[in-house]
This record gives C-alpha cells, sequence and structure tokens, in this order.
C-alpha cells in the first residue's frame, strides 16, 4: 500500500515545519495536515487540509478512513507551561487521543505511529549530565505525569500487538510566529527580541542549562525514525534524542556577538522550577545506534540561522 499520511496537529511549530518536509518527500497529495484551527498560508495551500478536533474520536477516524491513512504523527498537545494551569485538560489532551490512535493501530487502521514524549519526563533526581536512557524517572508537574504515561501506553500497545514509534524532544528552536508558555521557549523568544527591542527579560535563571534541537534536526528526526526498519526499532517507549546543550546566558553571549547593543535581565517565573529538574544534557546514543540519528545543528550553527546571518 501506498504511503499515506495523516498529522493531527499540524498547525503547530513541529507539525507545519513537518508537513513541508513531509509533502517535498512523498507529494502534497499523500500528506493530510489536520488541526482545530488554521495554519499559516504556505500549510494550508501547499496540499490538502482537514479541520479536526484530535479529541473527537469519530471526526478522527472518519478522516483515516477517507484518505487511507497508514501513517500518523499525534503532535496536538498542552506544553509544559500551560500543563500547569490546566492540568486536568492537559491530561485529555495529552494522553486520550494518543489511546484512541494505539486502539486504531492495533486494529490495524493504520500501519505505523509517531507520537513525541520529552525531556520532562525525567525527575528532580535523576542526574542531569548525558541523561541515560533508561535512569529511573519521577513524575512531578503535570506535562511529566502525561509524558511518561504516554510512554508506558505505546510500550503496552507494541508488547501487546505491535504498535508505536517515539522520541523524547528536548526544547525545539525555530522561528514559530508566537512563542507559548512552554518552558523552553526563551530560547525562541530571546532571538525575536534582540532583533526588534535589543533587550530581552528571561523567565529562566542565567545558568539553566537545557537539551536543544533545531526545528530541522526536530522534524528529521521524527521522518528518519518513521522511516526506519522495524527490525532496528529496539525501544518501545520513547528514544533519547539531543542536539546541544545551552542555558540562556549561553544564547545571550551568542548573540551579543552580532548584536553588541543587546542586553538581557533574568525575572524568573513558575516555568524556572519544571527546568530546573529536566536534565542538562541527554544522551542519545540509543538512537544512534539502533538506527543512526545524529544532530546536525549546534549552537553556532543555530545562530547563524536566527540571525540571519
Amino acid at each position: 500500500m501506498k504511503t499515506k499520511i495523516l498529522l493531527l496537529g499540524a498547525s503547530g511549530q513541529i507539525g507545519t515545519k513537518l508537513t513541508k518536509m513531509l509533502r517535498r518527500r512523498y507529494g502534497k497529495n499523500q500528506v493530510i495536515a489536520s488541526d482545530i484551527k488554521a495554519g499559516n498560508k504556505e500549510l494550508m495551500q501547499s496540499g490538502p487540509f482537514e479541520f479536526i478536533d484530535a479529541l473527537d474520536k469519530k471526526q478522527v477516524e472518519e478522516v483515516i478512513n477517507k484518505h487511507k491513512i497508514t501513517d500518523l504523527y499525534l503532535l496536538a498537545v498542552l506544553l509544559s507551561g500551560a500543563s500547569e494551569k490546566m492540568p486536568f485538560k492537559a491530561w485529555e489532551l495529552n494522553i486520550n487521543p494518543l489511546l484512541h490512535i494505539l486502539e486504531l493501530a492495533r486494529y490495524k487502521k493504520i500501519q505505523k505511529l509517531f507520537w513525541p514524549s520529552s525531556i520532562a519526563v525525567f525527575g528532580d533526581n535523576t542526574p542531569k549530565e548525558k541523561t541515560s536512557q533508561t535512569i529511573i524517572k519521577e513524575s512531578i508537574s503535570v506535562y511529566r505525569i502525561t509524558k511518561l504515561a504516554g510512554e508506558r501506553w505505546c510500550e503496552y500497545f507494541y508488547t501487546k500487538y505491535g504498535v508505536d514509534r517515539s522520541i523524547r524532544y528536548p526544547g525545539i528552536i525555530s522561528w514559530k510566529p508566537q512563542p507559548s508558555e512552554d518552558t523552553t521557549d526563551y530560547a525562541i523568544e530571546i532571538y525575536q527580541k534582540a532583533l526588534t527591542d535589543k533587550h530581552y527579560t528571561c523567565f529562566l535563571e542565567k545558568n539553566t542549562k537545557l537539551p536543544m534541537l533545531y526545528i530541522e534536526d526536530a522534524v528529521r528526526v521524527a521522518i528518519q525514525l518513521m522511516e526506519s526498519p522495524k527490525e532496528r526499532i529496539k525501544i518501545r517507549s520513547s528514544y533519547n534524542v539531543g542536539g546541544f546543550s545551552a542555558a540562556p546566558n549561553d544564547f545571550y553571549k551568542a548573540i551579543k556577538k552580532h548584536i553588541p547593543a543587546f542586553t538581557i535581565n533574568y525575572q524568573p517565573d513558575f516555568r524556572q522550577q519544571l527546568a530546573a529538574s529536566w536534565p542538562a544534557s541527554i544522551d542519545d546514543s540509543c538512537a544512534a545506534e539502533d538506527w543512526g540519528w545524529q544532530a546536525k545543528y549546534s549552537l553556532e550553527q543555530l545562530n547563524q540561522k536566527m540571525l540571519d546571518l
């Protein structure tokens, strides 16, 4: 059967870029973008789009049947900052669509499912540097609870029925239209403010180091995992993937080399506690060994892209 792809949550940061890359790779009519809201002009005009509420099981299944979908990327999510403010909404959106899609995959309504987890699954007591694939994870934040539960459901459905593919994303950096309340969004805001205001007030402490991934690497790793032969996928919860690690002060110093007038101050908010419990760097050697993952972008290379140098 020819590959036919559906993206749920395609109007977001990852979905917009992933849709574009998948349409180049498979053809525009083979990739169906969908979301509860419209995306940007390029997303809406470059191929088929369906308005779908990921929580509406009947609607999702109807679109899968209509387009004869084989592969599904489930990207609908409530991110870390917003999840703390709306915990029950976070559980509903971050878990219920996953369970529904896993059940459809179980009955062969789709062949492959991609679902992103997060480095948020790691807890306060896990080692901060080169955090390993299998280190003990402690769930404290709402977002962490939903992602850790999702990983366990993926592992369960693979063990019982042979379905799932998942990675743990670090912070994703891109020129998305507006940052959300995600804990790593300072790395987007800092570039926007450097170019427009020459000043940024950061909501994390200056030396809070976190793993980061440029959007080009983020979409490439998702496609690489989905296209890897099944026998090479050894981990059925979620793979660690990393790019580079940096703190707000590292971004500030990198930007200031090119914008000398840029200044920064720090006013940590509730997201600082979340960030402090996450890894400072990630060991993604399992992804490298199993299916050849390797990030391409360093902080300096990202800096060049974001400042259009």
